[in-house]
């Protein structure tokens, strides 16, 4: 059998196939351009001899539906998947599961609902989400569809962590709460530290650091996340591509006073044109640390609040868990940018956090160790893999419903 993960945005899709055994990848690809007059498929396939087949295809598709239709012709033709009796059951994320959802849902009416209400705390996300599990349950009928939340992974936050100081009765009455995201990869992450350093996550203490676009740091105890910088929505927080982060929460009615803005372009500018963007104009890192290299002023002030915002997390995070094992990056920045690694621990030393510069040059491969040799803290660069974690917790979910672990 196999199980199929699906993220679905407003004019795209992503998918991955793993084998159910291992959970080995067999396929991963991307249809864009819905809507358009002309969309486009890209695919890559491993085979059992470790060679990869790729494949790039261009047509016109209306819609979702034809986006879906476009995949499953592919994948019969590529004998990735022949028919949906060889799916044990297709995984979505879904952004945002508020606080009902603690695990991987199996989809029914009740559970579409359900995140059909959440659609106003995850305005830019939950709809496409919403409409991959709707039109993916036409499709494949017979098939259970799992909805695997970003919110999850942080559903336990203490509730000095997952209130905020504003008066209580907006929580019970408009859910007014952090609630964490990016919760696959800092599942997935916090999962192969564990394996990493032969200890079990019980007995772990991790600041795990998600950098890309999108960024979020948590503080991770005993397996469990017990603080986290995105906050009710992913706005929050570290400084990201395109996001502020944290600010002074006067400042959109500042401006909505003394600059004539409407609350609906303040929350456009704090999504779209603020971050990095709106420090140097960029917001692509490989891009901005060039720019930096040329003398470039402002990309070099991105850069330097960029990690010095991450900074501040750590600290603060090693004061919330006391004792740390470890610290890790991930995500495409923190995977990818020696440079921004090095600078985000640059003065930590007396807090047991040092980083090696050959080791962390060289850093490669799933689970990198970039720490000086005898350092307390280990500094990990772990690849992350959200769609393996998805499809783990999708398995997970249609063995808890059968009862058992077949």
């Amino acid at each position: 059998m196999k199980v199929a993960v699906v993220n679905c945005g407003s004019s795209s899709i992503k998918y991955e196939v793993f084998a159910e055994k291992g959970l080995v990848r067999l396929a991963r690809g991307l249809i864009e351009k819905i809507g358009g007059p002309e969309g486009r498929l890209r695919q890559r396939r491993w085979n059992p001899d470790g060679t990869v087949e790729e494949r790039s295809e261009r047509r016109a598709l209306s819609d979702h539906r034809e986006g879906f239709e476009f995949m499953a012709a592919t994948n019969r033709s590529d004998r990735i998947i022949g028919d949906e009796s060889e799916l044990l059951g297709v995984g979505h994320r879904v952004v945002h599961g508020g606080e009902r959802f603690h695990e991987a849902a199996i989809v029914d009416d009740g559970v579409l609902a359900a995140i059909r209400e959440l659609v106003p705390l995850a305005p830019l996300h939950n709809p496409s989400n919403l409409l991959g599990i709707e039109v993916a349950r036409t499709r494949f009928p017979g098939v259970p569809q799992v909805a695997v939340f970003d919110t999850a992974f942080h559903h336990a936050l203490p509730p000095r962590a997952r209130h905020y100081a504003v008066p209580h009765e907006l929580y019970a009455t408009h859910h007014v709460r952090r609630f964490g995201f990016h919760g696959m990869s800092h599942a997935y992450v916090t999962a192969e530290a564990s394996r990493h350093l032969g200890r079990a996550a019980s007995e772990l203490n991790l600041v795990t650091l998600h950098l890309g676009n999108g960024a979020s740091a948590a503080a991770v105890q005993g397996g469990r996340s017990v603080d986290t910088s995105m906050g009710m929505t992913p706005l929050e927080g570290l400084v990201m591509g395109t996001r502020c982060g944290d600010i002074d929460p006067a400042i959109p009615y500042h401006l909505m006073r003394h600059a004539g803005m409407s609350i609906e372009a303040v929350e456009e500018m704090l999504e779209t044109r603020s971050g990095l963007k709106g420090i140097c104009g960029e917001s692509d890192m490989r891009e901005i640390l060039d720019r930096e290299a040329k003398g470039d002023d402002l990309a070099g002030l991105a850069i330097e609040m960029f990690t010095y915002r991450i900074r501040k997390y750590i600290g603060a995070y090693l004061a919330v868990l006391g004792r740390v094992d470890a610290v890790v990056f991930t995500g495409g920045i923190g995977e990818n940018a020696p440079a921004i690694r090095e600078r985000a621990c640059e003065g930590l030393e007396s807090l047991g956090i040092a980083i090696d510069r050959t080791k962390n040059a060289s850093a490669d491969g799933a689970v990198s160790e970039i720490q000086k040799d005898g350092a307390p803290v280990k500094v990990l660069v772990i690849r992350t893999d959200e769609e393996w974690e998805i499809a783990r917790q999708t398995v997970e979910a249609i063995r808890r419903g059968k009862g058992g672990s077949g």
